[in-house]
């Protein structure tokens, strides 16, 4: 099959340019979707208690908003029901191809076109190839020892089996990020035992929530425009954080207090509060929102072990220290793979090169969208493009300016058999500047997370404001590429 634009991936990336496409005039495009409905990570993750950390007025589209959001922040079933609902709104089910994992992506130089191929064998050609994969779609099962000779049930969060019954099982977690802290709750209301294997504790903040009662929905869409204030007045207090991301030491100090006074709070026994209190800098590992996670560790049923897991064995966990922990489920919450982007799908360049041979020292692109010697391949959510701070959404939708513009270009080309290849120059500085950018940030403060690779790069986060971010990406810079072909 052949169409102008192939669209990787159904999730937040995937629909909102699909809609922002349409908006333009712009309708022969398709859509390939790996799983049987659309969601992207909002669809896999279901287990108890998933929900966004960005307030749900803000992490949806400025195209499509939503005046009846349950609660401020909103929890995995009202996201992917918004998601559905932007796909039916805009008659984009006939375009997504459902059961399309997407296996090899091949440029052809001499028709200036993608050559896509899917595991089932099915076959697509493209002019312009959007990879809207995102950065959470790949599960990261933790390299331990004896993982593979654990009889018991073992699952990771994002593969949740809810055909599994916790109630009077004897249940281990190990890892205590964003996942954990908000399922760790239910279990141990559920578990007879729940054992939490900590490596290292994340700073936790204060849930602000509150309920948006029928009232709230009706005066939303009565006056759209408070919305719109709204929707500031978010966007203004996520951005301010962003200073403190940089090291900015009052604002730091500030949150820090925060945290502090959150955690006495909550936590009465001190040996508790000690073991729960991080020994790295704010900020260097995602900060996390909770009010229920730390009275859940204080349950008669929890038990707290902060050091790592030696092995697995067939009914029990072995920690760093010897101990023995006999468990009948285990549960991990170990995050994603973050770092390689695209990944398992084999793309090949303008030369013959592989995107994983290129980005073999750390991934990177030119406004974490393009890479040289891959031609009209954008990369929506790409490398540097995460945020500590605020909405991704709001990134997303300066990425779609972005591509549209790149088409207008392409467009107004004379020959068709034409392509946009960024300049190997434009991407060496723009990385080179946001490396020693993200070398002045809370993430090189030394500690281990999903930000940073095995070789201490840096692929994943955007270092400065948002709105710096819209304004680069508002058009494409003509003069920031070659034209190869045609």
């Amino acid at each position: 099959m052949e169409t102008d634009v192939l669209i990787i991936g159904t999730g937040f990336g995937g629909i909102g340019l699909a809609v922002r496409l349409l908006q333009a005039g712009r309708s022969r495009f398709v859509m390939l979707e790996k799983a049987a409905d659309v969601g992207g990570v909002w669809r896999e993750n279901t287990y108890p208690g998933a929900a966004c950390d960005v307030p749900s007025h803000l992490y949806s589209f400025s195209f499509e908003r939503r005046f009846d959001w349950s609660r401020t922040f909103a929890p995995q079933a009202d996201i992917l029901r918004y998601l559905r609902h932007c796909v039916d709104h805009y008659s984009l089910r006939p375009r997504i191809h459902t059961g399309k994992e997407v296996s090899s992506a091949r440029y052809d130089r001499a028709s200036a076109r993608w050559e896509v191929e899917c595991n089932d064998g099915s076959h697509y050609r493209c002019r312009v190839l959007v990879a809207a994969t995102g950065q959470l779609c790949r599960p990261l099962m933790p390299a331990l020892p004896g993982l593979d000779q654990f009889r018991g049930v073992l699952f990771h969060s994002a593969q949740w089996r809810h055909d599994v019954d916790l109630a009077g099982k004897s249940v281990a977690v190990i890892g205590t990020g964003a996942s954990a802290i908000q399922f760790v709750p239910t279990l141990a209301r559920q578990a007879a035992k729940l054992t939490l294997f900590q490596r290292s504790p994340p700073w936790i903040l204060p849930k602000p929530e509150r309920l948006y009662t029928g009232a709230w929905g009706r005066l939303f869409r009565v006056l759209p425009w408070l919305v719109t204030l709204h929707r500031l007045w978010i966007y203004i207090a996520l951005e301010y954080r962003q200073p403190m991301l940089r090291g900015f030491r009052p604002w730091m100090a500030l949150v820090e207090r925060m945290f502090r006074q959150h955690l006495e709070e909550q936590v009465s026994d001190p040996d508790l509060r000690a073991r729960l209190t991080p020994d790295y800098p704010l900020g260097c590992k995602r900060i996390l929102i909770s009010d229920d996670y730390y009275p859940a560790l204080q349950q008669p049923n929890v038990t707290l072990v902060n050091e790592p897991v030696a092995r697995l064995e067939s009914d029990a966990i072995v920690s760093a220290s010897g101990q023995r922990f006999p468990v009948d489920c285990v549960i991990l919450g170990t995050g994603f793979d973050t770092t390689h982007f695209l990944a398992p799908i084999q793309v090949t360049g303008l030369h013959g090169q592989t995107l994983t041979d290129t980005w073999k020292n750390g991934a990177e692109a030119y406004l974490g969208l393009t890479v040289h010697g891959f031609p009209n391949l954008f990369l929506l959510y790409g490398p540097n493009t995460n945020l500590g701070h605020n909405s991704i959404v709001y990134m997303l939708e300066s990425q779609f300016n972005y591509v549209l513009s790149a088409l207008d270009a392409l467009d107004h080309y004379p020959q068709p058999a034409a392509a946009l290849n960024v300049r190997a120059d434009i991407q060496q500085a723009f990385n080179q500047d946001l490396q020693q950018q993200l070398a002045k940030s809370v993430w090189s403060g030394g500690c281990r997370s999903w930000y940073v690779d095995a070789q201490g790069h840096n692929a994943n986060n955007w270092p400065g404001f948002t709105f710096r971010y819209r304004a680069l990406t508002r058009r494409l810079n003509p003069g920031d590429y070659e034209w190869v072909g045609g």
